[in-house]
């Protein structure tokens, strides 16, 4: 078990005073068996009413207005979580539910199906070639399969990051060859739809230690998440080319990248030029220093 510690600030700026309607925030991790909250309080530079709600998928959102004009807004978050690993484990191979293409149980698919319907079109057919030349095995182990379009995602692509909001197509991304973590969370996501997966974009945060050479510190972190049966949803992070990793911090899994904004939200005047700045920091706590 690793005791992190997590902040994360959200600047808006404007060139005039404004004033705001309702802002939907996605910043408190999801409680689960292996994420708990031991400490969460949310500052915010201007007063306003606030309330905490759960979304049709279970994903924690807090609804924050804030009340007068101001020319810019802070919206700060500050956890402590105790993060346990994870391990991936095997699925068992004897079972032909469990190889591709994956078969669901009715009461699953149910539940499931919006996430294995695709949310983009491909006309021109861009990720449907990449994807093929992906199954090299028609009978290979889901598991086997998930993790080498995992590392293959990584490997084939550059990673570069960029400020501006908005995900890349898949097939922008394919055409391009890089792109940031929620372009090749996306590239999964909508990859693994097409051959029957339910998957979903996932966001969060990532810890990298000092040593580490883990792309996307600094920010709010993406990627992809499958559901397995027998394993429920499994994390792959084709940025880093990691799964079930102790190091992945998840707040919301949606079914659209565009669902996933960590703070969304409206102003009722025109700011003239605006500044977005975000800060995001994750460091690992020992007991005492968790404690003061």
């Amino acid at each position: 078990m690793a005791r992190l510690g997590i902040l994360h600030e959200t600047r808006y700026s404007y060139a005039r005073p404004v004033g705001f309607g309702a802002h939907r925030l996605l910043i408190r991790p999801r409680d689960s068996h292996a994420i708990r909250i031991v400490e969460a309080s949310l500052q915010t530079s201007l007063p306003g009413q606030t309330r905490w709600t759960y979304d049709a998928v279970g994903n924690c959102v807090c609804w924050f207005t804030p009340q007068g004009e101001a020319e810019s807004l802070t919206i700060t978050s500050r956890l402590i979580i105790d993060r346990y690993p994870a391990p991936l484990t095997s699925l068992p191979i004897d079972d032909p539910h469990t190889i591709s293409p994956i078969v669901y149980s009715r009461e699953d698919r149910a539940v499931l199906n919006p996430f294995i319907t695709p949310a983009t079109d491909d006309d021109d057919r861009v990720l449907l070639r990449w994807l093929r030349q992906q199954m090299e095995r028609p009978d290979e182990p889901a598991i086997d399969f998930l993790l080498r379009m995992n590392a293959t995602i990584h490997d084939s692509f550059a990673y570069k990051a960029r400020p501006e909001a908005g995900t890349q197509t898949p097939a922008q991304t394919i055409a391009s060859g890089e792109g940031t973590c929620r372009d090749f969370a996306w590239l999964m996501v909508e990859a693994l739809r097409r051959l029957g997966y339910a998957a979903v974009f996932a966001t969060g945060y990532i810890y990298s230690g000092p040593a580490s050479a883990l792309r996307g510190a600094g920010a709010t972190h993406a990627w992809c998440e499958v559901f397995l049966p027998g394993l429920g949803w499994t994390e792959f992070d084709p940025t880093n080319g990691l799964a079930e990793s102790p190091d992945l911090i998840l707040v919301a899994h949606t079914r659209t990248p565009n669902e996933a904004k960590p703070i969304s939200g409206t102003i009722l005047d025109d700011p003239g030029e605006a500044h977005l700045d975000v800060k995001v920091e994750v460091r690992l706590l020992d007991t005492l220093e968790a404690a003061a």
